[in-house]
């Protein structure tokens, strides 16, 4: 089976500090500045084809050292290019400032809003599922118009573009931010009453099956009127970029594998947090052996 991700390609330069920076004064770094490619989608793809999944990227990088590298990394993972496009411009870079001292995470992004996927290009290949993180909706909207096939949407952020994809998806994985930020009730993760009511909100609009990430908590769904939280691991985080990024990649991986949702749900909360163990996101990607063991 093939999998297409439509995603944004940036790169990640995570700089480590023990605690947050003093404005105005100088900061000695004690660890490692960790460079790697990142993004949503981008990030997925990387983590279903280093499972074996043949994974394919839609996305854009510039013509600039940054793209070089991010196209060189989708090659060692042995993601497919062939709807990977590089335009002379620069590519997306995203500067995280990662305070170990509370695991807190303050990220500068420098996004280039001219680099997006012209909406008539064409797909000349078959995919079974497409996985979306919101970026380039109109060519995102062209290609779920056009391909018969399982679509699941990671619902990040509340945007216009991703309210407007969720509704053609089959799977609303989303962040509970967005959830609250789309419900307007800004609910705690103790109060499953407050989940419950968000969650036939999100529910009654969309006609996809929604999933809601609580972080570290786990994540929320409602299988035959029952509501269930299936909850993550204890880990010793260090870094928890790009988690959810993984999460909803393994989310795509064992659904293709059909497992049962709730087994998904589980498997997806183990990968995500194992990534957190490692600093930056594309460097974390947990090994599938490993996410399978830790459930036994």
């Amino acid at each position: 089976m093939k999998v297409l991700c439509i995603g944004n390609s940036s790169y990640d330069i995570t700089i480590p500090v023990e605690n947050f920076p003093i404005e105005n004064k100088k900061v000695k770094l004690e660890h490692k500045v960790i460079e790697c490619g990142g993004g949503s989608g981008s990030n997925a793809a990387c983590l279903l084809a280093s499972w074996g999944v043949d994974t394919t990227i839609a996305s854009v990088i510039g013509n600039d050292l940054y793209g070089e590298k991010i196209k060189k990394e989708y090659l060692d993972y042995h993601v497919n290019t062939k709807y990977l496009k590089q335009f002379n411009d620069n590519t997306s870079v995203s500067y995280i400032i990662d305070n170990l001292e509370n695991n807190s995470r303050t990220i500068l992004v420098n996004k280039n809003n001219n680099l997006v996927l012209d909406k008539d290009l064409i797909i000349d290949s078959h995919f079974d599922y497409i996985l979306l993180d919101g970026s380039n909706i109109e060519f995102a909207k062209q290609v779920l118009s056009n391909q018969n096939c399982i679509s699941i949407i990671d619902a990040g952020r509340l945007s216009d573009n991703i309210v407007e994809l969720s509704h053609l998806v089959d799977y609303v994985v989303c962040s509970n931010d967005f959830a609250k930020d789309y419900t307007g009730i800004n609910f705690s993760y103790d109060n499953i009453d407050e989940i419950k009511k968000v969650y036939d909100i999100l529910d009654n609009d969309f006609k996809g099956k929604i999933v809601i990430t609580l972080e570290n908590f786990g994540s929320f769904v409602k299988i035959n009127d029952d509501y269930k939280l299936i909850p993550s691991i204890k880990i010793d985080s260090l870094d928890t970029t790009g988690a959810g990024d993984l999460y909803h990649g393994s989310f795509v991986y064992f659904l293709m594998n059909n497992y049962s949702l709730e087994k998904i749900m589980r498997l997806s909360n183990i990968t995500g947090a194992l990534s957190t163990r490692f600093i930056g996101g594309r460097n974390s990607i947990p090994k599938l052996d490993e996410v399978l063991e830790y459930d036994k």
